[in-house]
């Protein structure tokens, strides 16, 4: 399974970033191989619009399973739902090797459908 998380930096010892579509990278790590990889968020960073449905793409395009994320639109989280990619609420500020381990726990709750408004709806 790969899980994806929103990620402040390329490396293990980041954060989880608040902001979905804006990430500054996401980090996806692979659970059966114990290993991780970033992907690049900067086409995004200062896009004006459609960064969480772009985003969402690249989340499709990677192949994830789920998503950890804080904040989520409806036209990502719609995107993501009808690619079965589940999205679970990690806090902003979590280190990302906690926030997966959380995921596996079952401490992070799943969400059902998005937790900001999008822009320019």
């Amino acid at each position: 399974m790969k899980i994806a998380i929103c990620s402040q930096s390329n490396n293990v010892q980041s954060n989880v970033d608040p902001r979905f579509g804006r990430a500054a990278f996401f980090a996806v790590y692979d659970d059966a191989a114990k290993e991780w990889e970033f992907i690049e968020n900067s086409q995004n960073l200062q896009a004006a619009q459609g960064a969480g449905i772009q985003a969402a793409q690249a989340m499709i395009d990677t192949g994830v399973n789920v998503l950890l994320a804080s904040n989520v639109g409806p036209k990502a989280m719609a995107a993501l739902a009808a690619n079965d990619i589940a999205v679970f609420n990690a806090a902003g500020g979590t280190p990302l090797e906690q926030a997966v381990t959380e995921y596996n726990s079952g401490h992070l709750n799943q969400m059902q459908q998005a937790n900001v408004e999008g822009h320019w709806v």
